[in-house]
C-alpha cells in the first residue's frame, strides 16, 4: 500500500500511551531495561521481560527501546557530547533522515522521546521510503535558523542514504532550501551513511545509538532545534533518572 500520510504526526492512540499519567510507569521499564542492558543482558530477551513485566504495547516498547542505554554507554555518550557552546564556527556532519524526521514529527505534533541519554527520537518509521510531507520545508528551515543562525554552526553536511527511496529529490529540495537562504550546505547521497558517520573527524548530529556509541564528537542538533523554534513541541520525558529523583527520599 503506497504511502500516502502529509503530515508526520503521532498515531491516534499516542494521546492516551504517552499521557503524562503513564510516564512513570514507563520511565520504570526505562530503568529496568538499563539495568539489565548494563549487566550484559541481550536487547531482544530483556526488552521482552521488560514490556511484559509493565503489559507495554508495541508502540511503548519501542519507546521503552529506543530511551533506554547501559551505564557504560551513558558514561560514554555524554563524555563525547559537544555543549551548544562549542557549536559556533564548526562544520556538523548531520544523519540526514534521523535528524529531518525528528523534527517534522516535532511540528506536526508527533510524539518526541527524551532518552536517558538526553537526545529527542521521534516514533516515526520510514522502512525504506521518504516521502516529503507538508512539514518538511519548514523543518529545514528550522534546522537552519537554529544551527546557523542561533548556534552559529559555519557548515552543515547532510548525509542522506541512497537506498531509502526519494533521497535524490529531498537532497535537490536541501539544496534550494540551502540557496534561498544563503547557507552554506553540503548535501550528499551516500551508499552507506552510518560507516561514514562512525568514522567522522567532524561533530556528527544524530540520535541513532548505533552511531552514537562509535563516532566521536557529536551534538544533539535535534534537541536544540526543538527548543529554538518548535517549543510547542510534545515531548515525553522517559529519562529513567528523572524517575529515581521524582521517589527519591
Amino acid at each position: 500500500m503506497p504511502d500516502t500520510r502529509k503530515h508526520r504526526g503521532p498515531h491516534p492512540d499516542d494521546h492516551r500511551r504517552f499521557a503524562p499519567d503513564r510516564w512513570p510507569v514507563l520511565r520504570r521499564a526505562v530503568a529496568d531495561l538499563s539495568w539489565l542492558l548494563t549487566r550484559g543482558y541481550s536487547d531482544n530477551a530483556s526488552l521482552k521481560l521488560v514490556g511484559d513485566r509493565y503489559r507495554l504495547d508495541q508502540r511503548q516498547r519501542i519507546a521503552v527501546h529506543r530511551c533506554s542505554c547501559s551505564d557504560q554507554a551513558l558514561a560514554d555518550r555524554l563524555a563525547r557530547e559537544c555543549p551548544a557552546g562549542q557549536i559556533r564556527g564548526a562544520e556538523l556532519v548531520l544523519d540526514g533522515f534521523n535528524v529531518l524526521t525528528t523534527i517534522e514529527a516535532a511540528l506536526a505534533g508527533g510524539i518526541l522521546l527524551w532518552g536517558r541519554d538526553r537526545c529527542l527520537r521521534d516514533l516515526a518509521g520510514m522502512h525504506g521510503t521518504y516521502r516529503k510531507v507538508h512539514e518538511t520545508i519548514p523543518a529545514l528551515q528550522a534546522i537552519g535558523r537554529s544551527l546557523h543562525e542561533h548556534l552559529g554552526a559555519a557548515k552543515l553536511r547532510w548525509c542522506l542514504d541512497r537506498p531509502v527511496s526519494n533521497s535524490l529529490r529531498l537532497a535537490t529540495l536541501m539544496r534550494q532550501v540551502a540557496a534561498e537562504h544563503h547557507w552554506p550546505w553540503e548535501v550528499e547521497v551516500l551508499d552507506a551513511v552510518d560507516p561514514l558517520l562512525r568514522e567522522s573527524s567532524q561533530i556528527v548530529c544524530t540520535s541513532d545509538a548505533g552511531i552514537l556509541d562509535l563516532c566521536g564528537r557529536w551534538f544533539a542538533a535535534t534537541r536544540e532545534v526543538v527548543k529554538h523554534c518548535t517549543p510547542q513541541a510534545t515531548v515525553v520525558y522517559l529519562e529513567c533518572e528523572r524517575y529515581d529523583e521524582e521517589n527519591s527520599v
